[in-house]
């Protein structure tokens, strides 16, 4: 017999109803699939672009045992030092990309990401250790990390690098007008302009690629801290070196933030806890080390100058001009930034 018009929405009525009645009396549909767990056992890889003796990669090696410790073995750090995954120059981008979880690299190389982290490179603003402490506790750090978060890293260590000098193997330099004719590496493009606002030619290549460039005459010199220059031996292609300490680039280790977001919540604590023990850890021990291998550059026959206090002004002044070059670059976040600094207590 034919089924009515009728009687065919009445079959399908109490159809939709018998489904709707399964369901509520816990009759199952397709469940959601459930959020990822993290693992239980994690492998990190971290890379620097460092010497194995310089005091931040010390501190990496630190870093990796706290974490192994307070998990239990359950979350392994593996180093990567002395540009042995990547150089300085490509290392951020890997960071980004996710080709590697952690890295440690110079706030310089990260301005090409966000620019404001040239704030440390800003011609005398931070006049002492301290200043540098109270400005990235007194809201540049977190200004910045804000901003890296952005770009898909995270920040987990401030890693207090200590001042940064001169050195070059043609002449004494004494005053600002001694730059002129000098081939210098600049780390970064406003230590660059730095370079220029003194009348020195800047010259960009990777911390790798300096020792075998003055050796070859290349460049006459460079402008970094003398942990490094000491560690990589500069010494034996540098005669001359110049003390000014007029900018203060921090290092920062970065992890990926999707791989952060992947760790469980124990994990993520884990990993904060013994980064925040190793950078104090390190920042007790960046003047100790810039005093220590200042001699020792002095000890293996480098002719040193510290600028003085009085002479101070003369270099300032030449070197204003890179102030306005960063706050340009940067926009209002710039001179927010000069102005917390400069307004530090």
């Amino acid at each position: 017999m034919k089924m009515t018009k009728t009687s065919r929405l009445l079959v399908i009525t109490l159809a939709a109803m018998a489904m709707l009645l399964a369901a509520g009396c816990g009759g199952k549909t397709q469940d959601a699939k459930p959020a990822a767990q993290a693992p239980e056992n994690v492998t990190i890889k971290l890379a620097h672009n460092l010497p194995v003796t310089h005091h931040l990669a010390r501190g990496m090696e630190d870093f990796a045992k706290k974490v192994e410790a307070k998990s239990q073995g359950k979350i392994k750090v593996n180093i990567f030092p002395s540009g042995q995954l990547y150089n300085d120059k490509s290392m951020n981008d890997a960071i980004m990309a996710g080709g590697i979880e952690m890295g440690l690299n110079s706030s310089a190389m990260w301005s090409s990401v966000v620019p404001a982290m040239e704030i440390f490179d800003v011609p005398f603003l931070f006049p002492s250790y301290e200043r540098v402490v109270k400005a990235l506790a007194g809201g540049i750090g977190e200004k910045l990390s804000q901003e890296l978060e952005k770009k898909g890293a995270k920040v987990l260590i401030w890693a207090d690098y200590g001042f940064v000098q001169f050195a070059n193997s043609k002449r004494p330099i004494t005053q600002p007008a001694d730059f002129k004719g000098l081939k210098l590496r600049g780390y970064g493009e406003l230590p660059s302009e730095t370079i220029k606002a003194l009348g020195g030619s800047p010259v960009t290549m990777g911390s790798g690629e300096v020792y075998m460039a003055l050796q070859r005459g290349t460049i006459d010199g460079q402008t970094s801290g003398t942990t490094a220059m000491y560690d990589r031996k500069m010494y034996e292609v540098s005669k001359y070196l110049t003390v000014t300490n007029h900018a203060f680039p921090e290092f920062l280790v970065a992890v990926n933030l999707k791989f952060w977001n992947s760790l469980s919540a124990d994990q993520k604590k884990i990993v904060q806890q013994a980064a925040d023990e190793v950078q104090g850890s390190i920042r007790a021990q960046t003047k100790t080390e810039d005093e220590k291998t200042l001699k020792g550059l002095k000890d293996k026959g480098m002719e040193v100058y510290v600028v003085p206090e009085s002479e101070l002004g003369k270099w300032q002044a030449v070197t204003e001009p890179v102030q306005a070059i960063y706050v340009k670059r940067v926009g209002p976040v710039g001179q927010e930034l000069v102005d917390l600094c400069r307004n530090l207590k």
